[in-house]
């Protein structure tokens, strides 16, 4: 069943989302779109490392609150709604050294006030590196 609010939605819709935000700073790049999922992928470089040269936790924060976020926002209807980040927690699992890391959101939970999205963060050997909870509440636009 497809759950974005657009039935249509493709990747292309992306272009030009997130253009001078923290995640086109930190290279998030979005490459998949199911009927139920989101999916986007992270460079491991000297933007997203902390010092002793492994992914920053940080970053998979990043990713995974970028993804859950904007998973929220294809399932609303942003003429009358906005989205909000609520909470988010992160399990790190594997440190990454290098390449691309690959996140997935899923719903968890879409209901009329707040959306719980699970998302899971992969290296290039298709290893969990970090599993992620948002919660984002579902305002109506004054």
């Amino acid at each position: 069943m497809v759950i974005w609010h657009k039935k249509d939605l493709t990747l292309k819709d992306f272009e030009g989302l997130g253009k001078h935000t923290m995640g086109d700073h930190i290279g998030i790049r979005f490459s998949e779109l199911g009927e139920n999922y989101l999916k986007a992928t992270m460079p491991v470089d000297e933007r997203t490392k902390q010092p002793y040269g492994l992914l920053h936790g940080g970053a998979s924060v990043a990713l995974a609150e970028t993804l859950g976020s904007v998973a929220s926002a294809l399932v609303i209807d942003t003429e009358n709604f906005i989205c909000v980040g609520q909470e988010i927690n992160a399990n790190h699992i594997r440190g990454v050294k290098g390449g691309l890391v690959t996140g997935i959101t899923h719903p968890i939970h879409l209901g009329s006030s707040s959306h719980v999205w699970e998302i899971k963060i992969y290296d290039e050997a298709e290893k969990l590196v970090c599993i992620s909870r948002l919660t984002v509440a579902i305002l109506k636009k004054r």
